[in-house]
C-alpha cells in the first residue's frame, strides 16, 4: 500500500501525560529493516533497472490474485503477507511511512511492551492485507508498504493514549510552522479520509494502482480491536495511579 501522506503537513512528535519509560527498540528495528529493504531495492534498480524492481515487487509484494488462486512466485504466497510490509514503492513512500511509525510507534511500544507490540504490529499488517484482498481480490498489482500495519499503530495510540497531542509541521512552499492538535482529532480525521477514499477507489484500484485505502482501514480496525482488548486486560499495568 502507498504512503500515509498528507500534502501540506506532517506529524513530527507527540506529547502525552504518561511519560515514555524505555527506548523503542522494536520500532527502531522495524524502521531499520524497512530502510535496509529499500536500500536493496535501490541496488536492484541500479543493477537491473525498472524491470528488476518490478520483478522484486511481484515476488515479495502481496498480489491479491495470487493469494486467491494459491499461486506462488519466488516465495510461497503466504510469506508475502509479511515481506510486503517491509518494501516500499519510492523514497516519499518510505519516508512518510517511517515518519508516522517513529512518531506514534514509540509510545504504543512503551505502553504495550516490546513482544506484545511486535505481535500487534504484525497482526495489524496481516489484517490490512486481508482487507485489501477482500476489496480487490482479482488484482495483479503487488501491494507493498508498511502503512496498513502503521494504521494499526495509529489506532493503538488512539486507544491507549487518547489524551495525547500531536505536533504538526504545517508547510506551504518555503513557509512553515509547528502547531499542536489533539491526537483524537488528528487520527479520527485521518481514518475518516481513508474510509471515504476507499469507497471512492472501489472499481478503479485494479486498473490504476495507487493508495491501498482498504489496507489502511483494515489495519486501523484491527488496531482498535486489539488495543482495546489489551487495554481492558492490562489497565492496571498501563495506568498505575490513574
Amino acid at each position: 500500500s502507498k504512503e500515509l501522506r498528507q500534502e501540506m503537513f506532517a506529524p513530527v512528535g507527540t506529547e502525552e501525560i504518561i511519560p515514555r519509560k524505555s527506548y523503542p527498540i522494536v520500532t527502531a528495528a522495524i524502521v531499520a529493516v524497512n530502510v535496509l529493504f529499500f536500500l536493496y531495492e535501490i541496488f536492484i534498480l541500479i543493477t537491473e533497472g525498472q524491470v528488476g524492481v518490478a520483478s522484486f515487487f511481484s515476488s515479495f509484494g502481496l498480489v491479491p490474485a495470487y493469494v486467491i488462486s494459491g499461486k506462488s512466485s519466488l516465495l510461497p504466497y503466504y510469506l508475502t503477507f509479511f515481506t510486503s510490509m517491509f518494501i516500499h514503492a519510492g523514497l516519499l513512500h518510505i519516508l512518510s511511512n517511517m515518519i508516522f511509525l517513529a512518531v506514534f510507534g514509540d509510545n504504543v511500544e512503551d505502553m504495550m511492551g516490546r513482544a506484545a507490540y511486535l505481535a500487534f504490529y504484525l497482526v495489524c499488517g496481516l489484517a490490512a492485507a486481508a482487507a485489501q484482498i477482500a476489496a480487490d481480490p482479482t488484482s495483479m498489482i503487488p501491494n507493498v508498504g508498511a502503512s496498513g500495519a502503521i494504521a494499526g499503530v495509529l489506532a493503538g495510540y488512539l486507544v491507549l493514549l487518547p489524551s495525547g497531542t500531536v505536533r504538526l509541521l504545517l508547510f506551504f512552499g518555503f513557509f512553515y510552522r509547528i502547531t499542536k492538535v489533539p491526537a483524537l482529532l488528528f487520527i479520527s480525521v485521518w481514518f475518516i479520509i481513508q474510509i471515504f477514499s476507499g469507497v471512492a477507489s472501489l472499481g478503479v484500484v485494479a486498473d490504476t494502482g495507487g493508495v491501498a485505502y482498504w489496507a489502511h482501514v483494515g489495519g486501523f480496525v484491527a488496531g482498535l480491536f486489539l488495543a482495546s482488548l489489551y487495554k481492558a486486560f492490562m489497565r492496571r499495568r498501563l495506568y498505575p495511579g490513574y
